[in-house]
């Protein structure tokens, strides 16, 4: 019993290998749990479905491939940039220059908002990077930092460790889990339909990721420009359940 009760107590003093340690904290950014606000937002498929450009699974399947397309050409770079270089300085830069190139204020307004809640939630979870809470208190009431979502999202993950890799495929999946939840709350598909469709479009956002992957910030782009277009038509529903 007493060598039993040793042997317990000597191995909860060992710690844990750092890359275990990781995987933990990959599993609870990419947690739905997490509180950032991203299930508030439909990335436009409110509005599109309202103006008849998704009506079923077919169409749906189309649009998040393209949204996938977008995210990939316009804020991949974007959270590789902060994610490679996570200070506060890069960050600023990041955050100023996507400020100027969204030009849709419904997305800028989204994107500002889930960036916003998910450093709020990063500076009280991960103590133990006190950047974090540093630079969140410092800009936050100053107005000069918009903190948009893709260079805090990169910040973090570079933050704490992340590959540039990791964290950009990481990006890819919230975005295609964010619009297939959205689809099953406007009833565009049901939870098991979502399920497959996710698995069935897993290959088509790996290779996107792939495609726009470690690209300069200078290279962002809008791949469909129409996308952009019908999400910055949200305000103007009558009805709306997501907030973009």
């Amino acid at each position: 019993m007493e060598c039993d009760m040793e042997t317990s107590v000597s191995s909860e003093d060992i710690a844990l290998p750092n890359n275990i340690m990781l995987q933990w904290s990959q599993w609870q950014l990419l947690d739905s749990i997490l509180p950032t606000g991203g299930f508030a937002h439909s990335y436009g498929l409110e509005a599109s479905f309202q103006a008849r450009f998704v009506l079923n699974p077919e169409d749906l399947k189309s649009y998040v491939i393209q949204v996938l397309e977008n995210t990939g050409s316009l804020l991949l770079p974007f959270v590789c940039a902060a994610c490679k270089s996570p200070d506060t300085e890069t960050w600023l830069k990041l955050d100023r220059l996507l400020e100027a190139t969204l030009t849709n204020e419904v997305s800028r307004k989204a994107s500002v908002s889930q960036g916003s809640a998910l450093m709020r939630v990063a500076a009280s979870v991960y103590m133990e990077i006190p950047l974090l809470k540093k630079i969140r208190e410092m800009y936050l009431a100053s107005g000069a930092v918009s903190f948009h979502h893709a260079p805090v999202f990169g910040l973090i993950w570079g933050l704490l460790g992340f590959d540039s890799s990791t964290c950009q495929r990481a990006y890819m999946f919230l975005t295609m889990r964010d619009i297939i939840s959205a689809a099953t709350r406007l009833n565009l598909i049901g939870p098991l339909g979502a399920s497959v469709m996710q698995h069935q479009i897993a290959h088509v956002a790996e290779e996107m990721a792939k495609r726009w992957m470690d690209r300069p910030v200078e290279d962002v782009c809008q791949t469909n420009p129409l996308l952009d277009t019908l999400q910055g038509c949200h305000g103007y529903l009558f009805s709306r359940l997501f907030c973009s």
